[in-house]
């Protein structure tokens, strides 16, 4: 019998993620797609069938998170893709953000998909991947800009805490932290050169590539390995 590959995709209502829905399902994949509100993404729902189910959550819920650990038990992943993020002001410096916005964008940006990888860690099999979506800003190696400063900063949060859980708890899973490219989405805005399209087919080709090395590499959308 052949194998049904299945793929759970987190934060697919709309932008890369859906995009990586359609990849994986344009593959022959089955998927399993989160959106934090209930029937919010008519283009989701109108991919629902056989091949894909829809599952609710909101990523900053802890208790949500374990809810779908235990709907998902006894199912076997193939590969996990954490995509849900939040951007705030590009233009405020970190001396002027407010606490309330700095607990968001971090909780949302670092903690919650950490959350997300250490609930669902063991539904994915034996040399699957476990990937989660990060940004060139998250380089800290790399010279920064004079915005996107707490952006930055939550998405060089989540490849530290990649780089602990890899040492920790990877084992023989191939592990990736991806950046997607400057895409035309809400949050890249309509000036960014890549189409959702480009930038989802371009992940799941690195994510292929990459599929059955154990360990952490932190990756664009080309399979390029990017510094930290």
């Amino acid at each position: 019998m052949t194998h049904t590959s299945t793929a759970l995709i987190i934060g697919a209502s709309r932008g890369i993620g859906l995009g990586l829905v359609r990849e994986y399902l344009s593959r022959g994949w089955r998927v399993i797609a989160t959106e934090r509100t209930p029937g919010s993404s008519a283009a989701l729902a109108a991919l629902a069938g056989d091949m894909l189910a829809i599952e609710v959550l909101d990523v900053t819920d802890d208790a949500g998170i374990v809810a779908l650990a235990d709907r998902l038990d006894g199912t076997v992943l193939d590969l996990i893709y954490v995509n849900a993020g939040v951007s705030d002001d590009p233009s405020v410096p970190i001396g002027e953000v407010a606490g309330d916005e700095f607990d968001r964008v971090m909780r949302t940006n670092a903690l919650a998909p950490m959350r997300v990888v250490e609930q669902l860690d063991d539904h994915v099999v034996s040399g699957g991947t476990i990937a989660v979506a990060t940004s060139g800003l998250g380089s800290v190696s790399v010279e920064p800009g004079p915005s996107y400063e707490l952006y930055g900063a939550s998405k060089a949060a989540l490849n530290r805490l990649m780089r602990s859980y890899a040492v920790r708890a990877g084992g023989d899973r191939t592990l990736l932290v991806v950046m997607p490219g400057w895409v035309k989405t809400d949050m890249g805005g309509d000036q960014a050169p890549l189409e959702v399209e480009t930038s989802a087919r371009g992940i799941a080709d690195a994510i292929k590539a990459r599929g059955g090395t154990p360990g952490l590499s932190f990756i664009d959308y080309q399979n390029e390995v990017l510094p930290w």
